[in-house]
């Protein structure tokens, strides 16, 4: 007994000091051997190197405040006191998420950080779509999340992948937001078809009671993480379920949004 705990001792220290020197080795890798920029292949130390950082992230689009749908300017007529423009779709049928924010169209050359992040398992590009999105939370004046969860895979698709890319955006968005993030508070339930390859109408149909929440979240502001919204109908039947379960609010954070449904 006496020499397992002098063992134990030690082995902590010695375990913390090999970390901390790979952590610094990874460091000075980094600074001595740059790598390319994901989207112009120049050299750079980070993800995107300085040029493509400035010029990709600043796109000037009247979206939907709430479905993020870009809109033509013209829609936004200017006796109109409510700044926050919404679409016809939205104002008609309003969908059960109070909000959604996007960063970009998803076109090139931002979809390319989007593919590489779902299927090469690049997650950096989460860490940087969260970067953005913070930075687009915070000039957006919306209330902040009291949880932040990313769309659920369903078990066979997370076994296959081998993880989840909207949890890769949700984790470093709540850190910067100062929020818990929680990827077991909602589970899809049932297997679904990938949406990509339905109408609008399947898509519904597709993903209804897909859904089902684990945890309490009566009158809690939940924040919605995924990589790109399309039709908007994976998020909406999430809403559901959790305003079903009694969530006050739900926020959409989405980090590409197609032009069009």
């Amino acid at each position: 007994m006496k020499a397992d705990s002098i063992r134990f001792s030690f082995q902590i220290p010695i375990a913390a000091r090999v970390r901390q020197f790979a952590a610094a080795t990874r460091q000075l890798a980094r600074a001595a051997l740059p790598g390319q920029c994901a989207l112009c292949g120049n050299l750079s130390q980070a993800l995107l190197c300085g040029g493509c950082d400035a010029q990709y992230w600043n796109e000037q689009r009247l979206r939907c405040a709430t479905c993020a749908l870009p809109l033509a300017a013209s829609y936004l007529r200017r006796e109109r006191e409510d700044v926050r423009a919404h679409c016809t779709a939205c104002l008609e049928a309003p969908p059960a998420f109070n909000d959604t924010l996007a960063l970009a169209d998803y076109r090139a050359p931002l979809d390319t950080l989007a593919v590489e992040l779902k299927f090469r398992a690049r997650l950096a590009a989460g860490a940087e779509f969260a970067r953005h999105l913070h930075r687009v939370f915070e000039d957006s004046g919306l209330p902040r999340p009291d949880v932040i969860v990313p769309v659920p895979l369903s078990r066979p698709r997370l076994i296959a992948r081998g993880y989840n890319q909207a949890w890769a955006i949700a984790q470093p968005l709540a850190r910067r937001l100062g929020v818990r993030s929680d990827a077991s508070l909602i589970a899809r339930v049932r297997h679904t078809s990938a949406q990509s390859r339905l109408d609008l109408d399947t898509r519904r149909r597709n993903v209804a009671n897909a859904f089902a929440i684990s945890g309490d979240v009566r009158g809690r502001h939940i924040g919605v993480v995924d990589d790109v919204m399309t039709s908007g109908a994976t998020l909406d039947a999430l809403a559901r379920a959790f305003k079903f379960a009694g969530a006050r609010r739900v926020t959409n954070f989405v980090a590409l949004r197609t032009p069009k449904d």
